[in-house]
């Protein structure tokens, strides 16, 4: 084991391993410092990658170079593009993976990567001497020298596991709390918050009546990954697996009402706040009373295990009423529960206290990721993970940090809502927190984003190339169609001379590939367009073309205000015409831009237009703060 390393990463979540990956790949001297070497990546809750807007995450992450897409790929039980029924803009791929095999194939990669060293041990103390980080002390009192940290701890800190009338010290089922750490945050003087979340009970398939269920069988995948897609890596999955529907009674609800003050959540034992967009079945069952059943999906866990999870059934009530409520929904009348449900509460610093590139604003050098930041979901936790890795190497490197703006990507969208709107829950991102989606798609992440990941070392020249041919693909045949759609070649597939060919391709009888086919394209060779991501791309561009242009235009005036830079210590305080709570959330948050500041809650358009007066006056009144 070194004495000193360049940065440490707190935590084996999804956080901590896109952070630890992502910096050793940058050329930084890394170690991941996690309570048990075994759980690395374990996906604590339902074993799926992607979702609404959580799979556009994942596209993002794998185009700057993260590892979450490809060990999804690996992992891969099922997949299904949500939202087909929807224009493209949400369309949002899904996977269901093994949860064994996801954590292994993650601990393979970190095990592999050079200049990364894994070391099991509980971090209680980060240490710093008059605000100059130093590094991290042990619970055994080691002290290991670091010049970067990475705090990625997910439910750990003081984490408190309730069911019913029970409550124990726990990080997650099966595994103890991270303590200590809390109190040394507090002590620097960061403010800590608590929140809650909870998972549902583990059935053993095995003992499931299918026949009374609603089966859903995998679509074709569309892989998460530019390196899967493209050969690099072989996906060993067999033959994909079935999730099921089912769903709770009438019956079922009233077991839950009769029993509601034995659930932690409604007996007051639970005092965090938790996920407004996935509550508890107590939750449903008293928010929406006038229902009666609330859809449940049986979700497979591995091939090698009958273990399968029962999403939509989150809760804290005692095991023996758990086991009640099963026995009530179709198909699990005879069901054997594995393992009950549970909520569990932890610790949290709010997001505030954090910059755009997750460093602190507290201690320079400490960057903090996921949970621990209010957010909810793997994906989530990842991005900032990748950010925070990205950022800390960029200080030591000494080079401009990577900031991505809301018009430029979901992660963009993520960061900028928790540090500049904060959050009262655990943050989840949907598709319509990003203002610009429509640019902003799942399908087109790497040719947004690939440049910058290339840019920063951690997307190989190959798979550069590769994209750079794609949007010259793009290019060429959406100019050709262009040209050529009102040619008298194009009668032949029922298009009328002079038909703009925005037109035709919304006609529903007519797709580009039947088109292309059909007709041909002299002068461009077929290997060099024909190729379906090519294909989707011009067809999506050509057909919302109106749209993506408005977009493009809103996009133009965001980035002007986004150019507004503020310095660091500006003082808000001492402007008199700003309002009384303007200056206090802006003194609060710093936002490093106007466009930033409009953001912030609190702050009213007269607040903006004071400032834009002092900046174009170039009279920036400076604080000491």
């Amino acid at each position: 084991m070194q004495d000193k390393y360049d940065i440490m990463v707190v935590g084996g979540g999804h956080a901590g391993c896109e952070a630890a990956l992502a910096a050793a790949r940058m050329g930084m001297t890394t170690v991941l410092v996690t309570l048990r070497k075994d759980k690395i990546a374990e996906m604590s809750c339902n074993p799926a990658i992607g979702g609404l807007a959580k799979g556009h995450l994942v596209k993002e992450i794998d185009a700057l170079g993260g590892e979450m897409g490809r060990i999804t790929d690996l992992a891969m039980l099922q997949f299904r593009m949500l939202n087909r029924g929807k224009g493209p803009a949400v369309w949002s791929p899904r996977a269901q993976s093994d949860r064994k095999w996801y954590s292994l194939y993650m601990q393979e990669a970190l095990k592999n990567q050079e200049r990364l060293e894994i070391l099991e041990g509980q971090v209680t103390e980060v240490v710093a001497n008059h605000g100059h980080l130093e590094g991290v002390r042990l619970s055994d009192g080691r002290f290991l020298a670091c010049r970067a940290v990475v705090l990625a701890c997910g439910t750990f800190l003081n984490g408190l596991i309730h069911r019913g009338s029970e409550s124990y010290p726990a990080g997650r089922f099966g595994e103890g709390p991270a303590q200590g750490l809390t109190d040394s945050m507090r002590s620097l003087g960061f403010e800590v918050g608590r929140f809650k979340t909870g998972t549902p009970p583990r059935l053993d398939g095995s003992t499931i009546d299918y026949d009374r269920l609603v089966r859903q069988d995998s679509e074709v995948p569309q892989w998460f990954s530019h390196r899967t897609e493209n050969g690099h890596d072989t996906c060993p999955m067999g033959v994909l697996l079935p999730c099921h529907w089912t769903h709770t009674t009438i019956i079922s609800h009233e077991l839950i009402q009769d029993n509601l003050k034995l659930s932690a959540l409604y007996s007051g034992r639970i005092k965090g706040r938790g996920p407004r967009y996935c509550p508890s079945i107590e939750d449903k069952v008293v928010r929406f009373a006038e229902r009666d059943h609330h859809p449940l999906t049986i979700e497979p866990e591995g091939r090698d295990t009958t273990e399968v999870y029962i999403n939509g059934l989150s809760t804290s009530l005692p095991a023996e009423v758990q086991e009640m409520v099963l026995h009530t929904i179709p198909g699990l009348e005879k069901v054997r529960m594995n393992r009950p449900g549970y909520a569990i509460e932890y610790d949290y610093f709010p997001p505030y206290q954090v910059d755009l590139t997750l460093e602190s604003r507290i201690i320079p050098g400490l960057y903090l990721a996921g949970q621990i930041l209010g957010t909810s979901g793997y994906e989530e936790a990842a991005s900032q993970g990748l950010m925070a890795g990205i950022n800390a190497v960029s200080k030591l490197k000494r080079q401009e940090p990577l900031i991505l703006d809301r018009s430029r990507a979901y992660i963009g969208v993520l960061i900028d809502d928790l540090v500049t709107k904060g959050t009262e829950e655990p943050y989840r991102m949907f598709p319509s927190r990003a203002e610009w989606r429509l640019l902003l798609r799942q399908d087109n992440a790497d040719l947004r984003l690939m440049r910058i990941g290339r840019d920063i070392g951690l997307i190989d020249e190959d798979s550069w190339e590769r994209i750079e041919k794609k949007q010259q693909k793009v290019a060429v045949l959406t100019c050709w169609l262009g040209r050529n759609v009102a040619s008298e070649d194009f009668a032949v597939v029922g298009i009328k001379k002079g038909e703009r060919y925005e037109q035709v391709l919304r006609r529903p009888e007519i797709n580009l590939d039947t088109l292309l086919s059909t007709v041909g394209y002299p002068g461009i060779e077929m290997g060099d367009v024909y190729d379906e991501s090519v294909l989707e791309q011009v067809e999506i561009g050509v057909k919302y073309h109106g749209y993506i242009e408005r977009q493009a235009k809103q996009v133009e005036m965001f980035r002007r205000m986004e150019k507004h830079d503020i310095p660091e210590d500006f003082d808000y305080r001492s402007i008199r015409e700003l309002s009384m709570e303007g200056r206090e959330k802006l003194s609060k948050i710093r936002p490093r831009s106007l466009g930033q500041a409009s953001r912030i809650s609190g702050v009213s358009h007269g607040d903006i237009a004071v400032l834009m007066v002092y900046l174009k006056r170039g009279h920036v009144p400076r604080g000491t703060e």
